[in-house]
């Protein structure tokens, strides 16, 4: 046996980063170095469409609601990523828990006629402050923000299409 004979076996074993290590045995090492944790779900492959799949332009995903201030609606800043805001939670006794169609994780997207998707939390806020009427048009996208903000997301002109749409209703 030769000095360099199992250098070939050391070198050829499978990389950390192709096999994945799986989430449970995950370590702070593994995060440091970068190697990845598998994923739960599988690859899609060209022309498929993933499980988790909302299409973001498609009515029937959104939803309309005119809500009286207090709203009963606690609001979230998405990731820098996306931006926006959503939906965190629905408060108990409020008008959205009695109105009943706004659901935890939904995306706004406009205040009336003003479109605040991917605004800052305080502007898109402020959107709903500055409504002065006796209540107040919301649309949200139901799905989450990778869905709405995410290269498979719904356009700008699209967007404000649909929202001039449901406002004119």
């Amino acid at each position: 046996m030769g000095l360099f004979d199992g250098m070939k076996d050391a070198f050829s074993a499978p990389a950390l980063e192709a096999t994945g290590v799986d989430k449970e045995r995950e370590t702070p090492i593994d995060r440091w170095m970068g190697w990845s944790v598998k994923k739960d779900e599988e690859p899609v492959g060209p022309g498929e469409t993933p499980v988790d799949f909302i299409d973001a332009m498609s009515a029937d995903n959104y939803v309309t609601v005119d809500l009286e201030k207090p709203m009963g609606v606690v609001f979230e800043e998405n990731d820098e990523k996306y931006g926006g805001i959503f939906a965190f939670k629905i408060t108990d006794g409020g008008h959205a828990e009695q109105d009943g169609s706004i659901k935890p994780g939904d995306q706004l997207v406009a205040v009336g006629s003003t479109k605040v998707s991917g605004l800052p939390f305080d502007d898109a806020l402020g959107a709903i402050i500055k409504n002065s009427s006796e209540k107040t048009k919301l649309i949200f996208f139901r799905g989450p923000a990778k869905q709405f903000y995410g290269p498979t997301g719904a356009s700008d002109e699209w967007i404000t299409e649909f929202v001039a749409a449901k406002i004119t209703v």
